[in-house]
């Protein structure tokens, strides 16, 4: 089972049997199976948080959004109480997805049968992040869904199976230069995308000051300077307010449909449009890819499509079936898939003016999604009409656009580095856990 495996001669190999018989980790266990298993019915909004494989997101757990159950449940189940410093591998249906759980404010969190805790006994012996990292490695994510059978619907590697896994076990020291090494990288990684929150937050606010609350057309009516702005763009914006269908609104602006300030093109059908060869080949965006990037399960479709299907790095996405969400596309040229709209400018407008609106409307969307038990939840081109902006004049959207657009151009920016990183981090990862190159000549090489 392990003789593909080549290592110094220092460094160990053992099951994960192993590893709890010699008492360096307890046994993995997972969530509850069976009549006790909590419904969608027993959540709530406050509350345990019961993870799911989805709520492992960039190495942590989603401890905001992730569904919850009461504390009087909890105490109902068996098993798959995680705490602070435990390692969770997704186990089924969603394979090899892992996080470490940070510090948080429960006395533990709940898994469902998805998702494996392992947590470790002996530290002198085995690192929580070196362990976590190994579970990310290329050739233990290739045998962790080979055996699970990944690509089918029942996709499941189960606890039994689990115990048999081989672990790579350097010495001590070892496993902190590793993770030293990889830390540098996914810490500049973390730093992206807290500052792309934000960033992001920064530019909604200045969205819902101007064109949701009017706080500047307010400052105007009341003779007051508005803080933030100077005076040059404060007299951009009117003085006074008129009746509309969506209420009160800035004299001189206008109330349309969503549909009419952006163009929402849906994607292909990408499967009748297969590569002819590697080099025709381009990556398909479904949901899974905007949320989590390329992995091995993503589809490849011909570049020959219709390029207006094509999607280039700053494409702002809108999945509109099933999980509704948004971004901007970072990952280089790929195709559209169905269900996904690709939303541009019409004339006269600009793309963050647009996507604020969308991301405005995302809740109302995702509600009239809910709504629609009997089939994958969606909304229709109808809602896009029936969703109303409030259109400024062009002076104001220009001094928006100018406030608002490098914000964005960060996001971007930074989306682009960190998927660089995550590159450098899949070569590196491989070669660290090898014992096959020197840690700190790679380490200088990273930072």
């Amino acid at each position: 089972m392990f003789d593909d495996l080549i290592v110094p001669k220092d460094w160990k190999i053992l099951s994960v049997n192993e590893l709890v018989e010699l008492e360096i980790i307890e046994k993995p266990l997972d969530g509850n199976h069976g009549g006790i298993h909590p419904k969608s019915s027993d959540y709530v909004e406050q509350g345990i948080p019961f993870i799911m494989a989805s709520d492992l997101v960039d190495g942590e757990v989603d401890l905001v959004g992730c569904k919850k159950i009461t504390v009087e449940q909890s105490k109902t189940l068996k098993k798959g109480f995680a705490k602070s410093g435990d390692v969770l591998l997704s186990h089924k249906a969603t394979i090899g997805r892992t996080a470490i759980v940070q510090n948080n404010n429960f006395d533990y969190i709940l898994l469902t049968p998805q998702v494996t805790y392992y947590r470790v006994k002996n530290f002198d012996a085995l690192s929580p992040k070196y362990l976590k990292a190994y579970f990310d490695s290329p050739k233990f994510q290739a045998l962790f869904k080979a055996w699970a059978g990944d690509g089918s619907t029942r996709a499941y590697l189960g606890i039994t199976a689990q115990q048999k896994l081989p672990i790579v076990i350097p010495p001590l020291e070892v496993q902190r230069q590793i993770v030293d090494s990889i830390g540098n990288i996914e810490r500049k990684i973390l730093l992206n995308k807290q500052m792309n929150q934000t960033l992001e937050k920064i530019a909604q606010r200045i969205f819902k000051s101007w064109f949701i609350d009017f706080d500047p057309v307010k400052a105007n009516a009341e003779g007051v300077p508005f803080d933030g702005l100077s005076p040059e763009i404060q007299s951009l914006f009117p003085s006074e307010f008129v009746e509309s269908e969506m209420g009160l609104i800035p004299k001189g602006w206008d109330v349309k449909p969503l549909d009419s300030i952006g163009e929402f093109l849906n994607g292909l059908a990408c499967q009748k449009y297969p590569p002819r060869d590697e080099a025709d080949a381009l990556p398909v965006i479904k949901i899974a890819e905007m949320k989590n990037g390329y992995t091995q399960k993503t589809n490849q479709a011909s570049k020959s499509v219709d390029s207006k299907y094509l999607i280039q790095d700053g494409d702002f996405l809108f999945s509109w079936s099933g999980s509704l969400t948004t971004c901007y596309w970072a990952l280089g040229e790929a195709v559209l898939n169905q269900h996904l709209f690709k939303v541009s400018p019409l004339s006269g407008f600009t793309q963050h003016f647009v996507a604020s609106w969308v991301n405005h409307h995302l809740s109302e969307f995702i509600r009239i999604a809910a709504d629609k038990a009997t089939t994958m939840g969606h909304i229709k081109r109808e809602h896009l009409s029936q969703a109303k902006v409030v259109v400024p004049n062009s002076d104001v959207l220009d001094a928006f656009d100018n406030a608002t657009q490098p914000l964005i151009n960060r996001v971007k920016q930074n989306q682009t580095q960190s998927e660089k990183l995550k590159k450098i981090r899949g070569r590196l990862l491989p070669k660290l856990l090898s014992g096959s190159i020197e840690i700190n000549q790679e380490l200088m090489k990273a930072s």
